[in-house]
């Protein structure tokens, strides 16, 4: 008998009202900010309308095939990323608690820029920005100093917001899964598509929109033989789908044992692409409308990236057009809506290992949680060099923390455990889109090693010139500290005891193998 079986029951998880509402609430973490803020600007400076072929094979062979190993391995385990790996093998829950923390990190700093958001969507009313936006943005708003220097001075303009921003998703995540993140979902993301499609509609109808429109997707083919460009277009579906650092497969876990993971997975990747896509064309439609009135060619406008393009160079349109308020409110709302449904899924991840790990229930989780990432989110972004630590911190665990986790996460489920194999069968027993065997290669061999690529490039990139024009010192303490934060937290919840239940990992993986040979069995019965 194994010592699972003497265990105290653990409290009962709990899981999305359907299908539909699993489905929004992926869309949901999968449009973010990245969709407005950075694919348009990537995809044009990456070749413009012949972006969208790689960009497209990346979708279907990165993009897909991670979601279906993330919804596999979470689905099948039911289960957080500790609890879930851990079940693969016993060393898998480092990598879990890796991937947790991750997020946790990405959590605190992301609520600044819904803070900003949030600020400039009352600034819109009266373009309080004025005649000078960058200044405006830059000195006024987040009274930034320099990058060589650190300040635990507030920025109140942001300080506020930035508060109310974590009241509000420690609220809603405190709620639990099915009447907390599934009901600001149903809420949020149909009310983000309204908001954005009135904002892509008012774009097109501005005077340069066809200009601008002309410029993001006029393709120039000779890009295509540029490797950086191929994987720029991998980097961009792996950081907008939110695949293999945890998310998805916390989602995953939720779903009821019959679900259709592989048509689920498929819709919420093309929905997200549709959505980056639309956020091309009503920026780009806005920023022609701007070439236009300053005399200018689209080339010659700068800032369409980051959020200088939300923040400086989509003020100054607004402060150009007519009904500009209308439009301002509309599209920092959007920005506003997006980020709240991504940093909802982000939340979740931490708060969902929290409750496998010690039993408790989603509004404990969430004190636990939200306390002290409320605290560092304050006292690290809300204040006057908050922008030149989230920039460092972003780079740093979205370049190393997230690919990296993203390959252990691979390789691990090719080598321990049922493997590839058997979590493919699993997939194919539950879901109307079979998946081919090509799947166990390219998700074992292939994307790993791409994504290696990609992370080694900018290691050594990081190592040999530093990030941007920061004191190495700096980079040191916020760069490869977020990082190294992750990997020590996640040590040391590995070797905290498992409080409400153990894991026997041999009858785990002897009964998942037994399970999936019934799956392969029935599945090859059906062809025949």
């Amino acid at each position: 008998m194994s010592s699972s079986a003497s265990s105290p029951a653990p409290r009962a998880r709990d899981s999305w009202s359907g299908q539909t509402g699993f489905l929004l609430a992926a869309i949901g973490s999968a449009i973010g900010l990245g969709n407005i803020w950075r694919f348009p600007g990537v995809s044009y400076s990456n070749g413009g309308g012949a972006f969208l072929i790689p960009y497209l094979v990346a979708l279907v062979f990165v993009g897909i095939p991670m979601l279906w190993l993330d919804y596999a391995v979470g689905h099948k385990f039911r289960g957080s990323p500790p609890w879930a790996l851990r079940k693969i093998i016993g060393g898998g829950e480092f990598i879990g608690w890796f991937q947790t923390f991750v997020c946790f990190v990405i959590m605190v700093y992301y609520g600044a820029v819904l803070a900003w958001g949030v600020q400039y969507t009352i600034y819109s009313v009266n373009e309080a920005w004025g005649g000078d936006p960058t200044s405006f943005f830059l000195e006024s708003f987040l009274e930034k100093v320099p990058g060589n220097t650190f300040s635990w001075a507030p920025a109140w303009s942001v300080m506020i917001p930035l508060a109310l921003v974590w009241v509000l998703v420690l609220l809603v995540i405190g709620r639990g899964l099915s009447k907390g993140v599934e009901a600001a979902n149903k809420i949020f993301l149909p009310l983000l598509i309204v908001l954005f499609l009135a904002l892509v509609v008012r774009a097109l109808f501005l005077p340069g929109a066809v200009e601008g429109l002309n410029a993001f997707f006029t393709p120039n083919w000779a890009a295509l033989a540029d490797p950086k460009v191929w994987l720029a277009a991998f980097a961009q579906i792996f950081y907008s789908l939110s695949v293999g650092f945890g998310i998805m497969l916390t989602y995953a876990s939720y779903l009821k044992p019959k679900s259709n993971l592989t048509g689920t997975a498929l819709v919420a990747g093309f929905a997200n692409s549709s959505f980056e896509i639309l956020a091309g064309i009503g920026v780009f439609g806005a920023v022609g409308f701007m070439a236009h009135q300053q005399g200018v060619a689209v080339a010659k406008v700068e800032g369409l990236t980051g959020p200088i393009l939300s923040f400086v160079t989509f003020p100054q349109i607004i402060s150009m057009m007519p009904g500009g308020p209308i439009f301002g409110v509309l599209f920092f709302s959007s920005l506003v809506l997006a980020g709240v449904t991504s940093l909802l899924s982000l939340l979740q991840v931490v708060s969902g290992g929290l409750q496998d790990k010690f039993g408790w229930s989603p509004a404990r989780s969430a004190l636990v949680l939200g306390v002290p990432a409320t605290v560092i989110s304050l006292a690290l972004f809300g204040t006057r060099s908050g922008l030149n630590n989230l920039d460092i911190v972003d780079n740093f665990i979205n370049s190393i923390g997230v690919v990296s986790s993203a390959i252990m996460f691979a390789v691990l489920c090719a080598v321990a455990g049922p493997r590839l194999g058997a979590l493919r069968a699993h997939l194919n027993s539950v879901s109307s889109v079979k998946v081919p065997k090509v799947w166990e290669p390219l998700v074992g061999i292939v994307i790993p090693l791409v994504l290696f690529i990609m992370m080694a490039m900018s290691v050594v990139d990081l190592v040999t010139k530093g990030y941007e024009d920061y004191p190495s010192g700096y980079v040191m303490v916020f760069g490869w500290g977020a990082v190294a934060i992750a990997v020590i937290a996640a040590l040391i919840f590995t070797f905290i005891p498992w409080r409400h239940r153990t894991v026997d990992t041999h009858a785990t993986v002897t009964q998942i193998l037994a399970d999936d040979a019934d799956a392969i069995a029935s599945t090859e019965g059906d062809a025949q």
